[in-house]
């Protein structure tokens, strides 16, 4: 068990049933949740270094950058806490949305959550689409974070409960896709958008969240509820028959049983949110606290929020700025494709552990290059050979968060946790998520201009902790059914003191009922 514990890649159990077209067309429906999360995060840099939005919103910011005097050195072009207080808001407001989202998707279930997020997301696209001031336009960002924050809390636990356990890596990665998607969306709209005579086309970038919202929207009446959620609310014959459903196959026994079990359990649990304290889930709640903070702190959300503006103070012209942002978003999402097809071969540490490494050397080398480029004040200049190589650099690291810490971050945290405290880990994992996005797209732009090409070094460290973290700390859980998930805890060679036997010789003896 050297360095990360058990590896139950065949260890779960085997129960009947197939891959059908009606779970596979389920997820895909509840995958474009993610549509907002991602569309949100490749249009805010966008529209943030358009001049028209800049002179109408922020016209002290767009004053320092032509007024060469006024900055200290190209670093600090976009240096403005209320220009990143319009991109921070919204994942203040999903971080306090989230837990109402976990309130909602226990009760409810999770279909409700994904219509709520959707709706949300749908007023905030209209308000910014018209916003006329800058009171109008944060506003309209606080309803987009709470329909991010609904949308994070139940698509993910949505996908995990309705994925056979062979491949929930491959399905549950399809919400990832999902952003990255509506990341490069964002890059390309921006693109064209920048172009539109009359400075009005921030207007459209920002209504056009609109359409993921209405898909969400839509998607949450056409989507059924899992059975795990309908078990919750107490429909035992309407969950059996959609385990069947979802299965293909009449014979679900076992998995119901074990569904069952579950949900007996889970019932008995008053307080999610103080059950999750207690030691025999300390496994759980470290990993869904410290999986999300180290994914903010890979530093990708500096790439994503701001990636024209940063390709922008780091000499690209306006338009070459826009295109790099493409670029990389359209990397995102090819090496997001790499993931749905290795994470139920290969398993989920590989995975953590190679972008780890791909991400701290890229980071390192983008943090040299700029620092002999531009130095400690700022004045220096790329060539076009010099641009190609820092935009080579900046993909090699999104190609190596896109099939990492991207997809994984989401999926982990939400694999992991039993019923009884399914929709707490959850609601912890989305707002320790957004509490460190909300920080770091709050203070990135002053980073940048205090600590310069030290930024880069700065991120590199923490993907240093994070890839030891993984080695030491993640068992791998391919394959493994979500109600079993105690047997890899256990015999982890630090978890395992946790987690009570009677829990896995419960477990086991249900195993050997079913082999039987």
């Amino acid at each position: 068990m050297a360095g990360g514990g058990f590896v139950a890649q065949d260890g779960g159990a085997n129960y009947e049933g197939r891959v059908t077209a009606f779970v596979i067309c389920t997820c895909l429906i509840a995958a474009t949740g993610g549509l907002l999360f991602g569309y949100d995060l490749g249009i805010s840099g966008g529209v943030t270094s358009m001049e028209p939005f800049l002179k109408k919103f922020f016209p002290s910011v767009l004053e320092e950058q032509n007024d060469a005097a006024k900055h200290e050195s190209e670093y600090c072009k976009f240096d403005s806490e209320l220009l990143t207080l319009f991109t921070s808001s919204l994942y203040l407001a999903a971080l306090i949305a989230s837990f109402f989202a976990s309130v909602v998707t226990r009760i409810f279930g999770r279909k409700i959550s994904m219509f709520v997020g959707g709706l949300a997301f749908l007023i905030g696209s209209i308000l910014n689409g018209i916003a006329m001031n800058v009171a109008l336009l944060i506003i309209g960002r606080l309803f987009l974070g709470v329909g991010v924050g609904f949308a994070n809390q139940s698509v993910p636990v949505y996908l995990s409960e309705m994925a056979p356990a062979k491949i929930r890596g491959a399905l549950n990665i399809g919400f990832q896709m999902a952003i990255t998607i509506g990341i490069l969306a964002a890059g390309l709209i921006n693109y064209g958008t920048a172009k539109i005579e009359g400075g009005w086309g921030w207007r459209v970038s920002l209504a056009l969240a609109a359409v993921p919202a209405i898909a969400m929207t839509v998607g949450s009446f056409i989507l059924p509820d899992t059975p795990n959620s309908i078990l919750e609310r107490g429909h035992t014959e309407k969950a059996r028959r959609m385990l069947q459903k979802i299965r293909g196959t009449q014979h679900v026994d076992a998995e119901f049983q074990d569904l069952v079990d579950a949900s007996e359990a889970a019932k008995k649990v008053d307080h999610p949110w103080s059950n999750i304290l207690k030691p025999r889930y300390r496994p759980q709640l470290v990993l869904c606290i410290l999986i999300p903070f180290f994914q903010q702190l890979t530093g990708i959300n500096v790439i994503m929020f701001y990636a024209p503006v940063l390709f922008k103070t780091l000499g690209f012209g306006d338009d070459a700025s826009l295109m790099s942002a493409v670029i990389s978003g359209t990397v995102n999402v090819v090496a997001t494709v790499v993931s749905i097809y290795s994470v139920d071969r290969f398993g989920r540490r590989i995975l953590f552990l190679e972008g780890g490494i791909q991400m701290i050397i890229s980071q390192i080398a983008v943090g040299v290059m700029i620092a002999m480029k531009f130095g400690v004040n700022g004045d220096g200049d790329l060539s076009r050979t010099d641009a190609n190589v820092l935009l080579f650099l900046i993909c090699a690291y999104v190609a190596a968060f896109a099939w990492s810490w991207g997809p994984l971050g989401w999926l982990v945290p939400s694999e992991i946790c039993p019923l009884e405290i399914r929709s707490a880990g959850q609601a912890i994992n989305v707002a320790v998520n957004m509490i460190f996005t909300f920080a770091i797209a709050q203070v990135f732009l002053a980073m940048l201009c205090h600590m310069k090409f030290g930024l880069f070094f700065f991120f590199a460290g923490f993907a240093i902790i994070m890839t030891i973290f993984i080695h030491f700390f993640l068992p791998e859980t391919k394959n493994i059914p979500i109600e079993e998930m105690n047997r890899v805890w256990k015999q982890h060679w630090f978890w395992g003191k946790y987690i009570p036997d009677e829990v896995v010789i419960g477990g086991n003896r249900k195993a050997e009922h079913r082999d039987a």
